[in-house]
């Protein structure tokens, strides 16, 4: 199915979609009419129906992962995706490639043919089942999204996922460095904790000022030295021509250090509340890739009402996101040639190594 999609060129026609989609889809219709005709001939009718629920979502399935949003080659991809299990023959061994606007408005005429195939003039599955298919929502979801920009994903990102560490428990925002707060609660296994100054100047000039204060009480095993430093990173839309990262100096094994470093981002054009800060802690390694001790999120629309405070932020292993996060992570990951995504897809998929610094 793919290989005749990924041949079919040219600017979006929805008077040739359907027919278009007959083609895409006839490996497909193949398939379920030579095994469909058997089952019917040895199953009950409540037997076949089931069949026919399985073989539905694992249709929509299939079309979702392996071909709006199929496996990466590369190892960040493959981290990303879990490609199809059952049907994954329909993708016809072809590499990943991306979808052209004509290939997103042939899929979408796809899916009314086979859920037509699927209700059989009623004698198959009921118009409300397959409707309300979350595997039907999650690929007009994914289509939904496709053709849209980076900057518009990165967006709808940063605007709906909220409980990116720790499930969004354990900050704390003060006033200044010298109000310590109480331990934030909801951190079953803390790992260390950032403390930020924020200050906002929403203006004309639309600048964050953040100064990196310390990182206390990290919990890091390593068989050498231990040199953490700290990434802190301007998550948003429209910041392709804005410094994005800025990066602390390291500290020789101390597990609760000082920085006291400043940096300044510019906004780009959108509210505070589609932007976040994202803080990365790591262990510097000279001649392989540093490793990540902990990750915390602070988003903008939490501080935005304050001109300047002090954020207490949990270290996290990870970035944990739901299934609209998943998703735009998903299709930014197959833009290979886009560095602002290539760069956000790093960011959130940067994890603590089991093993630590051993």
């Amino acid at each position: 199915m793919a290989e005749i999609l990924y041949q079919i060129k040219g600017p979006p026609n929805h008077s040739t979609a359907e027919s278009d989609a007959d083609n895409m889809l006839r490996p497909l219709m193949e398939f379920l009419d030579g095994n469909l005709s058997i089952f019917a001939d040895i199953c009950e009718k409540t037997v076949l129906k089931r069949i026919l629920k399985d073989l539905w979502k694992i249709v929509l399935s299939s079309l979702e992962k392996t071909i709006v949003l199929p496996q990466s080659n590369d190892s960040l991809g493959a981290q990303l995706l879990t490609a199809a299990k059952g049907l994954s023959n329909l993708k016809g061994g072809s590499e990943a490639k991306t979808l052209t606007p004509k290939q997103c408005v042939i899929i979408d005429a796809g899916l009314e043919t086979i859920k037509q195939y699927f209700h059989a003039g009623g004698n198959g599955l009921k118009k409300a089942f397959v409707e309300k298919s979350p595997e039907l929502a999650s690929l007009r979801y994914a289509l939904s999204l496709y053709s849209q920009s980076t900057d518009a994903l990165i967006k709808t990102f940063v605007t709906t996922q909220h409980s990116q560490v720790h499930d969004g428990m354990g900050l704390r925002i003060t006033g200044n460095e010298k109000i310590r707060p109480d331990r934030g609660s909801g951190v079953e296994k803390p790992i260390g904790e950032a403390v930020m100054q924020i200050d906002m100047m929403l203006g004309k000039e639309r600048k964050v000022t953040v100064r990196v204060i310390a990182v206390n009480d990290m919990k890091w095993q390593t068989s050498g030295m231990f040199r953490p430093f700290v990434e802190v990173s301007m998550v948003g839309p429209f910041l392709t021509d804005k410094k994005r990262k800025f990066t602390t100096k390291s500290k020789n094994n101390s597990w609760t250090a000082k920085f006291n470093e400043t940096f300044q981002f510019v906004l780009g054009k959108e509210s505070p509340d589609c932007y976040e800060l994202q803080v990365a802690v790591k262990d510097y390694c000279f001649g392989r890739a540093d490793r990540v001790v902990g990750l915390a999120v602070v988003q903008l629309r939490d501080v935005a009402d304050r001109k300047s405070c002090v954020c207490w932020c949990p270290l996290g292993p990870r970035i944990q996101t739901d299934e609209t996060g998943m998703t735009v992570m998903r299709i930014l990951s197959q833009r290979p040639a886009d560095e602002v995504a290539k760069e956000f897809v790093k960011l959130k998929s940067d994890t603590r190594p089991v093993e630590e610094g051993r």
